[in-house]
């Protein structure tokens, strides 16, 4: 099954398999959306905006093929439980960001990462998918120094302790600190392509989108091996009834008769 975007003057087809979602999760004014700044553009604002929900939608040619990942900036607030339980359903990564200096946001994160593994492991039971769930837990604002730390590095590595796919960084959108790197870990252990990761692709905008053409493999030459990223500029967020789609699936699938999904959203 084949994924049609379209960009600029050019059709993008990504295998659906390529496809994946990456989902950020945590308090408010934790610097979620500054995270995802710096993976997107490489930029950092300092006035802040409350965020509701944040779609986003980033494609790469990586060596002739094409994948997409598509990141959903979620609301500290969640005055949805039932929209944030969805969105724990659709992942496929998982960054869920605290603020060093706040120990209310590291407790926000222990109490989402409780219910990721609740959820997904529900999921699970009724699927085929590996056990394996990518997640990365982000002390963000590093920059703040240690007189104003209120949670332990030590502290924070016992949430990640004994999980080979569970990593710990702490990192600071502000100064771009350790952004790249947590990105870098974040994939490998996804098993994504590495230059997925911000600093190892060629950015290119919109206008440009020819680059994303794939060629067959034995026409692809000396540049045509390399890896491009592009920010889709007018990506929409899939519809609630869509991913209420793509999780049935995911239990129905091969045609196998199972029970009704139990994994509701309440």
């Amino acid at each position: 099954m084949m994924k049609t975007l379209s960009s600029g003057n050019c059709a993008l087809s990504v295998p659906a398999k390529n496809s994946y979602r990456m989902v950020v999760l945590g308090a408010s004014r934790v610097g979620k959306s500054a995270i995802v700044s710096r993976f997107l553009n490489g930029r950092f604002e300092d006035q802040y905006t409350p965020t509701i929900e944040d779609f986003h939608r980033k494609v790469y040619n990586i060596r002739g093929d094409m994948y997409q990942l598509d990141i959903l900036d979620t609301s500290g607030n969640h005055p949805f439980p039932a929209m944030r339980r969805l969105s724990i359903l659709t992942g496929d990564v998982f960054i869920l960001v605290f603020s060093l200096d706040s120990r209310e946001s590291f407790d926000e994160v222990k109490r989402l990462q409780k219910q990721i593994l609740e959820v997904k492991s529900c999921l699970k039971n009724r699927t085929k998918e590996a056990a394996e769930l990518p997640m990365v837990i982000c002390g963000n604002k590093s920059d703040h120094g240690e007189l104003c730390r209120q949670v332990p590095s030590t502290e924070a590595e016992l949430l990640v302790s004994g999980d080979e796919h569970c990593a710990y960084f702490e990192v600071s959108a502000k100064k771009n600190t350790n952004v790249d790197e947590m990105f870098y870990v974040l994939f490998s252990m996804a098993k994504l392509p590495h230059e997925m990761s911000p600093a190892l692709h060629r950015k290119i905008s919109v206008q440009y989108g020819d680059a994303f053409h794939a060629r067959p493999l034995c026409m692809r030459r000396g540049k045509d091996v390399g890896a491009y990223g592009m920010v889709s500029p007018f990506a929409r967020r899939p519809s609630v009834n869509s991913d209420l789609k793509y999780i049935k699936a995911k239990v129905l699938r091969e045609g196998q008769t199972r029970e009704r999904d139990k994994c509701t959203v309440q």
